[in-house]
């Protein structure tokens, strides 16, 4: 028998998790059902501002991520909204979208290893960097395309504070983030991604949740993007660069 302790489905009832989805409904904000579902029990106010405001973080970044030009170029294809939304979701991966999960898998490990080698923050992010180095990894989390200092970062980070919910994740991020500007003009911040990462495994979240977080906030924005585009813009317009150049065989014939 297939067994789930997530939600109970009968005849005129359904609970989720324990709750009556009905006493849940315009009494429990969203942020709070969505803690409940990942992590079994309800949040305090701390934990439920926290990921509300997480779930914010990641609700859009712009029309040139892959997930915009993949679920808006769908949709300039004339078909239904739920179709481009999904293509857009489909579009994140490890190299966006997945920084979240495979940050806090780093993170997990190293704070975990900190604590049984019996030494400081300070001292096993320095090691982390040297082995990043010497097997030359980048580092989930660090560094943006765009932004020297992410404004969603600083805020998350903040706000952590302040609900008393930053520990030692948060601060094997920060202690990173010194050790990859050591001596640089240009800085590599911690991006949102790597905010996130720290936040949720400060919350004890599994790091296999990690694209959760993103998923969830990004796909709000994904499904602005799709109306926007079937409402604003004319079908198979030209989205992003469209000039190529063939770099392929010679023209020759079959004979």
């Amino acid at each position: 028998m297939w067994k789930t302790a997530i939600t109970k489905v009968e005849p005129n009832h359904i609970v989720t998790r324990g709750y009556r989805q009905e006493d849940l409904i315009g009494t429990i904000p969203f942020s709070s059902v969505v803690f409940l579902l990942w992590k079994g029990r309800m949040p305090n106010e701390s934990e439920n501002k926290m990921i509300d405001a997480i779930l914010t973080s990641s609700i859009d970044h712009g029309a040139t991520p892959p997930t915009c030009v993949a679920s808006r170029t769908v949709a300039s294809a004339g078909v239904p909204l739920p179709t481009a939304v999904a293509a857009g979701i489909l579009a994140v991966g490890d190299v966006h979208g997945g920084a979240i999960e495979n940050c806090a898998k780093i993170l997990q490990r190293w704070v975990k290893k900190t604590k049984e080698e019996g030494k400081t923050i300070e001292e096993m992010a320095s090691m982390l960097f040297s082995e990043l180095n010497r097997k030359k990894e980048r580092m989930p989390g660090i560094g943006h395309r765009l932004h020297t200092k992410d404004p969603r970062t600083k805020r998350l980070f903040d706000l952590a504070d302040e609900l008393k919910i930053a520990g030692e994740h948060i601060k094997f991020m920060k202690a990173l983030e010194s050790e990859f500007n050591k001596g640089r003009k240009k800085p590599l911040p911690v991006n949102v991604d790597g905010a996130i990462a720290a936040v949720i495994s400060d919350m004890g979240f599994d790091y296999r949740l990690g694209k959760a977080f993103f998923l969830l906030g990004r796909t709000a924005g994904l499904v602005a993007h799709v109306y926007e585009e079937q409402t604003r813009e004319k079908p198979m317009r030209k989205l992003g660069e469209i000039e190529t150049e063939y770099d392929g065989p010679w023209e020759r014939n079959l004979t």
